[in-house]
């Protein structure tokens, strides 16, 4: 299984197991999708306090009878700032958000914190008080954040100190804009809008590791490519290359992000034990450069 080390501290598996639908299993099933998860290689598990309104992290708990010989065989991130019609990084906040996340997941420590998506109103200093109190009480051990552009991670470093190792950004092969806007610099055309601000040189000059969220899935939770009718070439293309490769059209999406030179991890949504085992194929092969543009066209990009 091939690793990667988060911002080049924290080595983990290139894919992690989402947790976000995890609230919806019963502690049978729950148990089967941490077991493939583990027997396959992959012991990073990623949660949110809002998934299933924390429910997600208790059933976690629960199906892994968490102790501390489990805990020390595991990789946990977990995620705060999100409450109802409004985000949240004020100090109070994240240590209570942690203090919570902590008594879900029965464990003392957290080894990632993400500030989930940006608040407007954050306090850069307050956030730093929070990290301190939190890293100086062995709670967290590393932190990052999920969808933040350059400039709101430099204003995040003015006063944190611990480095942040982490982004969480959505992308896969057909959400690829940080992508697109390199492709197309100085170019009169849509794909030239940067609107990911050069997040993914900006990520790749800090030694900043993206973890892309919703692999599968095209526009904002609008449904999966795989397998679509709306998507013909990209499939054919797919479907060409899994065959050559005799593993699952899901292991060649994957592929595809994992051949990127960021070493970007690949955060997998699915609590689906059998698609988890076959997906996780897809770390074990490096898509030639051919094959990786091949993809990139069939999914409807024009290069210049």
């Amino acid at each position: 299984m091939e690793t990667l080390k988060l911002g080049g501290e924290l080595e983990t598996p290139s894919i992690a197991i989402g947790c976000m639908r995890m609230a919806d299993l019963t502690k049978d099933k729950a148990e089967k999708v941490i077991q493939t998860s583990l027997e396959n290689g992959l012991n990073f598990f990623d949660h949110a306090d809002i998934y299933g309104g924390g429910k997600s992290e208790e059933v976690f708990a629960d199906a892994i009878g968490m102790n501390a010989a489990t805990r020390e065989k595991i990789i946990l991130q977990s995620k705060c700032g999100i409450r109802n019609g409004f985000f949240d990084f004020s100090k109070q906040h994240i240590v209570e958000s942690v203090d919570g996340i902590l008594k879900r997941l029965k464990t003392d420590y957290l080894d990632s914190l993400l500030l989930h998506r940006p608040d407007t109103l954050v306090e850069p200093d307050e956030v730093a008080e929070a990290f301190d109190e939190l890293e100086a009480a062995g709670k967290v051990r590393h932190f990052g954040v999920s969808n933040q552009s350059p400039l709101q991670i430099e204003l995040l470093k003015k006063s944190v100190k611990q480095k942040l190792i982490v982004n969480q950004l959505q992308f896969s092969v057909m959400h690829t804009g940080m992508i697109d806007a390199g492709f197309n610099v100085n170019m009169k055309v849509d794909a030239g809008l940067d609107r990911d601000n050069g997040i993914l040189d900006y990520s790749r000059i800090h030694d900043m590791t993206i973890q892309a969220w919703s692999p599968f899935q095209y526009g904002f939770f609008e449904g999966v490519f795989l397998d679509n009718p709306k998507f013909p070439e990209l499939n054919a293309k797919i479907d060409e290359i899994a065959n050559k490769y005799q593993v699952s059209n899901s292991a060649i999406a994957v592929a595809w992000i994992l051949r990127h030179p960021a070493k970007i991890q690949t955060v997998l949504g699915t609590m689906n034990p059998e698609r988890i085992a076959s997906i996780r194929r897809g770390a074990d092969i490096t898509l030639s450069r051919e094959e990786w543009y091949e993809i990139y066209r069939a999914a409807g990009n024009v290069l210049p």
